[in-house]
This record gives C-alpha cells, structure tokens and sequence, in this order.
C-alpha cells in the first residue's frame, strides 16, 4: 500500500491580493481561502523545463542559464536561476519549485502540489507555437486532462476533485505573439492591425480561459505582459541609434493589457463560482527599466 502524504493548505484569500513590489517579492496571505496546489501555464517566462523533452526551436539546457540555480546547472528554465513559477510555489508555501510535467523523473507523489505544463515559445496564437515547436496552449489544455487522470489514479477522484477546485492557476503568454509572431513574421503583420491582432489575441486568451474554467479551474491569474519595447532585443532592433524602448511594442502591449482586463471583468460575470484576476506587472518592470537605481542596481 502506498502512503500518501498529503500536501498541506495554505490559508490564503482571494489572490489579487497577492502583490509583487520589490525584487524581494512579497505575497500578502490573508485567511479566508485556501490553495491546494498551483498549476501553470504558458511560455519561456514560466516555463520549468518541458522543453527539454520537446524537439523545439527553443530550449535553455544550456549555459550560462542555471548559473545561480542550485548546483549551479541549467534546467530548462529561462533564467540564471528560480523563475516566477518557481517563486510564486515557494512564496506559497507549497512546494520549493513547480516541476515540469513532461520531465520523466516526476513522480506521483509531485502531483499533489501541482505542476507546471508551460512550454517556452507557446502564445495564444497557435502560429507563435507552430513556428518554433513548442506546445500550443491547446495543447497545455490536453496536458492538464492527463495530470487529472493520473492524479485520479493516485490520491482518489474525491480527493483530486479537491485538489483541481482549489487550486490556483497562473497563465503567463502572449509576449511571443507580439515580439517573434506579430512584428517579425510577415504572415500577420500583413493581415492584420495592431488593433485587429489584439482582438484576436484576447478572444484566443479568452477561449483558452473559459476552457480551463470547464476542466475545473475556479481561481485563475493572468499576468499582464510587460513592457516588451524595452527588453534588449528589441531596442537593438526597433529602438533605435541611442537604443530607445520601441514604443511601438508598448503601445501595443498597453492595448493587450487593457482588453485583457475588460475581458476578464466580463468573464467574471459569464464563469458560475470562478475568480479571474490579472496580475499587473507592466508598471513594475517598466519602473524598473526607467529608474534601476531604486531597485539596486548601482552599474
């Protein structure tokens, strides 16, 4: 007989009330709610290293990345070292770092906590996955129906019932769409608007939302994208000699934010028992990038 060691609850309330304001990231925990586990999904941002196991375009198995990672080695993580799945597990007292669901060394016992089915590349349109081969959105959606199913197997359909409701759910796309899909691939550029391709990414988002909300989500996090005109790529190349944040990008990313919101709010109405929420980090990052001083940097 297998003994299951039940991960425990972390009291917490609605998560808007989480808050992001400083490097040191703090997460306020009030008490009237509780979260079983985390479960996330999207791209490069989040992603814990399902691209390791993918022949894509797009992996991070590599160095430099993982330097600062424990032992110093890379993991498929886009970052020197924890990214913010990583942090928003451990900030929650759930689990030190949200495992990858492809990895092939998960274990039964990991599924408890939640896990991560976010692929680097991947965006709400499907062209930005085709285009490197990473896992659509959709795709991450079938993921999730497997992680049920097993966990089914394992702790029992009360007990997993449990666990999926009470979860929380933090998707993280669309920054692919813009960057790589959008301004550098002449198929959309051409056939739509920057106004027009927002739309589109939006209902695609709101698409996948109102999926995830059927296989059982009931509190969901949308992280707004951040101010893409000013990520170094960019302003090497639409930023100009003087290597200027392109404007053009944060127009249209300030637009996507927006829309998201209001598409949100209406979800809210239209989605029985759930709780959407967009998790706000553009004037974050954009304070940042403006006046890096005030958050440490003394280059």
């Amino acid at each position: 007989m297998v003994q299951i060691l039940v991960q425990s609850l972390i009291p917490l309330s609605v998560f808007l009330m989480m808050k992001i304001c400083t490097p040191q990231a703090e997460v306020v925990v009030p008490k009237n709610a509780t979260i079983s586990a985390i479960f996330m999904f999207g791209d490069s941002i989040v992603d814990t290293g399902n691209n390791n196991h993918l022949v894509t375009l797009v992996k991070s198995n590599f160095p430099p990345y993982g330097r600062d990672f424990m032992g110093g080695k890379p993991t498929g993580r886009f970052s020197n070292g924890k990214v913010p799945a990583d942090l928003f597990a451990e900030k929650l007292g759930i689990k030190e770092l949200l495992p990858a669901f492809l990895d092939p060394n998960l274990q039964l016992q990991d599924l408890i906590g939640g896990v991560n089915f976010a692929s680097a590349g991947a965006g709400f349109d499907p062209l930005t996955s085709e285009l490197v081969l990473a896992i659509p959105m959709s795709k991450q959606l079938q993921l999730f129906d497997e992680y049920k199913t097993k966990l089914k197997s394992f702790v029992g359909e009360e007990r997993a019932d449990y666990i999926v409701t009470n979860g929380l759910y933090i998707v993280s796309a669309g920054s692919d769409d813009i960057v790589n899909t959008y301004f550098h691939t002449p198929t959309r550029i051409f056939e739509y608007s920057v106004s027009s391709y927002t739309e589109f990414l939006v209902r695609s988002a709101s698409s996948f939302l109102q999926e995830l909300h059927a296989k059982g989500a009931r509190r969901i996090s949308v992280c707004s994208l951040t101010p893409l005109g000013c990520i170094p790529s960019q302003r090497t190349l639409a930023g100009g000699i003087k290597r200027r944040c392109a404007e053009g990008y944060n127009k249209m990313v300030q637009l996507f934010n927006s829309e998201l919101s209001s598409e949100l709010r209406r979800l809210n109405g239209a989605c029985p028992h759930a709780r959407m929420a967009l998790l706000d980090v553009y004037g974050l990052v954009f304070d940042m990038v403006k006046n890096p001083r005030k958050y440490g940097d003394r280059s």
